[in-house]
Order: structure tokens, then C-alpha cells, then sequence
């Protein structure tokens, strides 16, 4: 059986449906159901069961997990960059990490996780080693503090043990994320509904709408996670980004060209982010590229295009 956290979501609901393709139908989802079992995501895919978190983590911590699993897939985490509540951020990121962690390494289960490029907090320089990690948020801790217990727990592995660190990830099945939903979804919204995209003015030393962030579509990144959980031993912690940034201004003139209508209207920057935003991202993809990984990534053009055929049928 499939491990998938956070199958209900936007990149694990991606991930277990890439799995259907291959023929993979023995899955388990763990999801967040306190607000109810509805999840859309799921509604073309084929699982065995999809459980709660709490229940899940009850039934783990008891021994119930042993055993069951041929691969893992961690995807559930609190992605809310503007979470202040760092207990629960830590409870709910990082210690279930942890649980899971226990499990892989005892029972010898490839795992495949999710970290993120938030780790990286306002530096340019993204290679993945402990002197460029400065989250600026409880997100990017609960993050990296998973990514340095593997670090200490990696030499011991028998087992493919994984951490993927996501850049600004967007594409089809997104648009349950509300708030937290990629930058591309938001600005495909708001020109759709109101034909302009709103971008913020110049901040730190970059003109208006020219911040750059390395956007990467969900495809892609399913690819990888299929990558290294199917590769014996593969073990480490990786960039996953298309390497080239790129600014707001090209999603939003993209989208106004696919759309065909549309403008951009710059807006005050929210002073509330001051100290917390990244102006930009780019991932190094050098750790895995030698790790045997040779995909090409969607130009943000492509990605952009799949993205809005998928977002049209759903309207």
C-alpha cells in the first residue's frame, strides 16, 4: 500500500493521481478532515480510504502503521505562510514529520517528503547547506527543523529517505488553497473576474511587479516525488524549482494573452510582510541534477497555459 499526506490537497491529490495512471490504486490518504470528508480533489481519483490526521497519528504512535506501507508520500503540512500559532506549526509540520520519519526508518520504507524553498528565507543563494537556511516565518521553521532531523538521521537510513524543497509550485487543482493558492491561481482569478491583476509596487530594489520568484508547475514536481521514491536508497535533501526565476509581471502578461483581456495595476507593497517576503527565489538545481535526475521543467509559459485549460474546465 501508498502512503499519500495531504492527498486531498493540491500537490498530493496531483501525486495520487499520476499514481492511478502508473496502475497504483492501493492508496491510503491522510487528510484534515475537522471541516468534513469533501474533497474534490479526490473525485477522479482511485484510493483505498482516506483517514484523518488525528486519527492517523493515534493509530501510528500505537503501532498500527507497521508494516503497512511499501512508500511513502508526505505532503500534508500547514502551508499557511502567515501562520503565527508556531506550536501548532511545529505539532502539525514537524513532529508529525517526525512520526513518519520513525516509521520509514524502522520499517526500512522509501519516503519521499515535502519541504519548502521558505527555508531560505530572504537570501539569493539557495544550494542546500545550513549557511544559506534563514526562514523568515513559523512555516519555514517548522521546515527546516524537519530537514536538519533528517540530516542527523540520514547517515543511518537503509532505506530511500527524501526531502524535497518546493519553489513557488501552481497548476490544476489548486483552487481549494483559498488564500495560499500560488500567485498564478490568484492572478488567473482576478483577471478572469474583474480583468485586473494586482501586483505590488517596487520592493527591495526591484521596479514594479518585477519581483521574481522561480515558479514551477505541479507536473514537474509530481515527476520528481516519482523519481526518488521508485530510486533505491536516494537519500538526501533537494531543490525543486525550474532553476530560472521569473516576475510577476510575465505571469500577469501571460495570462492577460491567454485570456485576451485584462490589465495590471500596481498597489501599494502591505507593510505587514515587511521582513517576511521574499522579492526573490531561484532554485539550484545542481544537488539534483547529480543526483541522477535529467527532466526538463515546463516553462512558465507552458505551465501557465496546462494551468488554465485545467482552471477553465473547472469554472
Amino acid at each position: 500500500m501508498i502512503l499519500v499526506t495531504g492527498g486531498g490537497g493540491f500537490i498530493g491529490s496531483n501525486l495520487v493521481k499520476a499514481l492511478n495512471e502508473r496502475g497504483k490504486t492501493d492508496i491510503l490518504v491522510v487528510e484534515d478532515t475537522s471541516k468534513g470528508n469533501d474533497f474534490p480533489n479526490l473525485a477522479d481519483c482511485e484510493i483505498v480510504d482516506c483517514v484523518g490526521v488525528s486519527e492517523f497519528r493515534r493509530d501510528l504512535r500505537s503501532g498500527g502503521g507497521r508494516s503497512r506501507f511499501d512508500r511513502i508520500f508526505h505532503q500534508g503540512a500547514c502551508t499557511d505562510t502567515m501562520e503565527l500559532d508556531e506550536a501548532y506549526m511545529m505539532d502539525n509540520n514537524t513532529e508529525f514529520s517526525k512520526e513518519l520519519l520513525e516509521l520509514a526508518l524502522r520499517d526500512r520504507i522509501p519516503m519521499v517528503y515535502a519541504s519548502s524553498a521558505a527555508v531560505y528565507g530572504g537570501g539569493r543563494t539557495s544550494t542546500e547547506v545550513p549557511e544559506n537556511e534563514a526562514p523568515l516565518n513559523p512555516y519555514g521553521q517548522s521546515k527546516l527543523a524537519v530537514d536538519e532531523h533528517v540530516r542527523s538521521v540520514v547517515g543511518k537510513a537503509g532505506n530511500t529517505l527524501v526531502g524535497l524543497r518546493y519553489y513557488n509550485v501552481y497548476g490544476p487543482r489548486e483552487a481549494q488553497k483559498g488564500r495560499m493558492a500560488s500567485m498564478v491561481y490568484q492572478l488567473y482569478r482576478q483577471l478572469r473576474e474583474g480583468g485586473v491583476a494586482r501586483l505590488f509596487e517596487g520592493t527591495d530594489g526591484y521596479g514594479d511587479g518585477e519581483q521574481r520568484r522561480d515558479f514551477v508547475f505541479v507536473g514537474d514536481v509530481v515527476k520528481v516525488n516519482l523519481f526518488f521514491s521508485e530510486r533505491p536508497a536516494a537519500r538526501g535533501i533537494f531543490n525543486v524549482g525550474t532553476g530560472c526565476s521569473r516576475s510577476f509581471n510575465d505571469i500577469a502578461n501571460t495570462l492577460i494573452g491567454l485570456l485576451g483581456r485584462g490589465r495590471i495595476e500596481y498597489i501599494p507593497f502591505d507593510r505587514s510582510l515587511t521582513g517576511k517576503y521574499q522579492s526573490f527565489t531561484e532554485a539550484d538545481l545542481g544537488a539534483l541534477r547529480e543526483a541522477g535526475y535529467d527532466g526538463s521543467f515546463s516553462s512558465l509559459e507552458v505551465g501557465i497555459a496546462e494551468s488554465v485549460k485545467a482552471w477553465e474546465r473547472d469554472v
